[in-house]
């Protein structure tokens, strides 16, 4: 109910009963307050063919004020709430970006997360440190990187004006969580590598001068 701020628990046969004509059938279950004006509802497994019925997460809008504005973007309320009962429950509160629009709950057991990514499965990875350099086809520059603590593959690398530059930089780190980050503020880059990741930026070297490249994530005591 977004005006009135409630999740509401209907019992469908009642309900239908209710339509019917029938005056003693109880179509509402339960209700319970939400903060504020829930405007997207999202249950347990409810987007499958397993939906389970075990919790709701209602997605709050015009919630703005329930949080300290510690930017111009202030963000907002999602709340879970067990629904397998005939009384709900609010199990937990958290903010969420401004304006929640979609959500999704999933079983623990289905996820099936990766520790590190796999070198083999990016096209542009660089394998070996000795491929590392500077390729150029005519104003088409590609520069190619490798990552692991504490160090790039190269020290530096120099390019021309007007060069279209493409730098590919892969992680060679093994480590869980072991990021590394690639950044060149005068060009406005900035980017993480995790793990047996590669990632690649393009841009126009159109600024005459020496720029620092540096590592933006913490990787080692001589990082």
């Amino acid at each position: 109910l977004f005006v009135d701020s409630q999740i509401v628990k209907w019992n469908v046969e009642a309900a239908i009963k209710s339509f019917k004509g029938d005056k003693e059938a109880q179509a509402v279950v339960d209700r319970i307050d939400v903060h504020y004006q829930p405007g997207h509802g999202f249950t347990s497994m409810g987007e499958t063919k397993e939906s389970d019925g075990r919790y709701f997460n209602s997605d709050n809008k015009f919630s703005k004020d329930r949080f300290l504005p510690v930017g111009p973007l202030h963000c907002e309320t999602a709340q879970l709430i067990d629904i397998s009962g005939d009384k709900m429950k609010l199990v937990h509160d958290h903010s969420v970006l401004s304006e929640p629009h979609d959500s999704i709950i999933v079983r623990r057991d289905i996820i099936k997360t990766r520790q590190i990514y796999d070198m083999d499965e990016s096209p542009n990875a660089v394998k070996d440190p000795a491929e590392s350099g500077v390729f150029r086809n005519g104003k088409k520059v590609t520069v190619k990187l490798t990552s692991q603590a504490p160090a790039f593959s190269m020290r530096e690398f120099k390019l021309k004006k007007g060069d279209e530059v493409t730098l590919i930089l892969t992680n060679h780190d093994k480590v869980e969580d072991l990021t590394h980050g690639f950044a060149m503020p005068k060009y406005d880059i900035n980017f993480i590598v995790n793990p047996q990741e590669t990632k690649s930026v393009t841009f126009i070297a159109d600024k005459p001068g020496v720029y620092w490249c540096y590592c933006t994530h913490f990787c080692h005591a001589l990082h």
